[in-house]
């Protein structure tokens, strides 16, 4: 079976197939990083107590993932942005365990907010 050549990264370097330059991955590191800082804490985005009360109370009555493994993130269907109506609208509610939320879920919001 033929070995896929290495990439030539923007910087000069060559990168493995499958792999990541380290520049790169500063970059990214850099950018989250200034991200992080003009984010609103949890608690200003409106996770708060309350949220944790109902939070609690809605994976007691939905306590798996649509994979059948146990829930533990209680997720935002549509994106609530702030609005409060839509972030305690129940019924845009729906119960993910950790990976459907930080990885599936995360992939299809990054793709609806380029496409917009």
């Amino acid at each position: 079976m033929p070995i896929r050549a290495p990439r030539i990264c923007g910087c000069g370097k060559a990168v493995p197939p499958g792999g990541r330059c380290p520049c790169r991955a500063t970059a990214d590191a850099e950018r989250k990083a200034r991200f992080d800082k003009t984010r609103p804490s949890a608690r200003a985005r409106g996770y708060d107590s309350d949220w944790k009360s109902a939070r609690i109370d809605f994976l007691k009555a939905h306590p798996l993932c649509r994979c059948g493994a146990p829930a533990t993130v209680v997720d935002h269907i549509k994106p609530h942005k702030g609005d409060n109506a839509i972030f305690w609208d129940r019924t845009n509610w729906q119960a993910l365990c950790r990976h459907h939320h930080n990885s599936t879920k995360q992939r299809l919001e990054r793709r609806a907010t380029q496409g917009a």
